[in-house]
């Protein structure tokens, strides 16, 4: 006779790509996991850490590509707590950073099934900070903002704006396609010789970084894939990337030619 068991449910944030960077915690509840669903972002090495007797289910969103939509996700949780027993919902980064996690919680209390959250390491400080770029330094830059480029009807947000009139590193998630339009939009507050950098694959082996300005962006834009996320770094503290000033010397060069 099959014993039923209790139905409840984890949310793990995993980190901001490798799959040493999730939390010991993290880890520990994965590995006591019936099922697991797990987004896009997830490192599949990360996945082999679980019993391969465990099913994982895949529910991925990525721009124009999604596997599930999320009342199709929030449903499945529930059905797989109640048939399984210990679902982990599986997110990449911090799930509470633009990760929808709240949605996905009060549906599933809603069924009465308790959940249980752990924190993830968010990508947003980890990968700029991975690449030697800090969001704050004395006397260059006391805070950081944190935002998407745009809205759902595709508009910039109003904090793109805000954040562009202050002197806050601006962290910018889930803009790549739109970078030129970011850079141009951005230096009509800001200089054009202010850093940023695009950084994809974040703490993965095949990591990438730009390093640019934001009137020099469009002649590196050839080098960025575009139909892969990334993280957009602007601000004065991108000048402490090791590669910044010998980029900016080969820009000066070349434009001198």
């Amino acid at each position: 006779m099959k014993t039923v068991k209790e139905p409840k449910v984890t949310l793990i944030g995993a980190g901001p790509g490798s799959s040493d960077l999730i939390t010991v915690r993290g880890l520990r509840a994965l590995k006591a996991a019936d099922v697991v669903l797990y987004d896009a972002l997830i490192d599949e090495n990360l996945l082999k850490q679980i019993d391969e007797s465990i099913p994982k289910i895949y529910v991925g969103k990525r721009c124009g590509m999604h596997s599930f939509n999320q009342d199709d996700i929030n449903t499945l949780i529930v059905e797989k707590a109640f048939e399984n027993g210990h679902v982990v919902r599986l997110k990449g980064g911090d799930p509470f950073v633009f990760g929808r996690a709240h949605e996905e919680i009060a549906y599933v209390e809603s069924f009465g099934i308790p959940v249980t959250v752990v924190p993830g390491v968010s990508s947003v400080i980890a990968v700029p900070s991975s690449q030697g770029i800090p969001m704050t330094r004395r006397g260059v830059s006391s805070s950081f903002w944190v935002m998407t480029a745009t809205k759902r009807d595709g508009s910039f947000s109003e904090d793109l704006k805000f954040a562009s009139q202050s002197s806050a590193t601006m962290v910018i998630l889930m803009g790549v396609r739109k970078l030129v339009e970011i850079s141009q939009e951005v230096s009509k507050y800001r200089g054009s010789l202010t850093p940023m950098a695009i950084i994809q694959n974040g703490t993965m082996q095949n990591e990438s970084c730009i390093v640019s300005t934001l009137g020099g962006i469009v002649s590196g834009k050839s080098n960025i894939d575009s139909s892969k996320p990334g993280i957009i770094v602007i601000g004065d503290v991108v000048a402490e990337h090791p590669s910044f000033f010998e980029e900016e010397v080969q820009r000066v060069l070349h434009s001198s030619l």
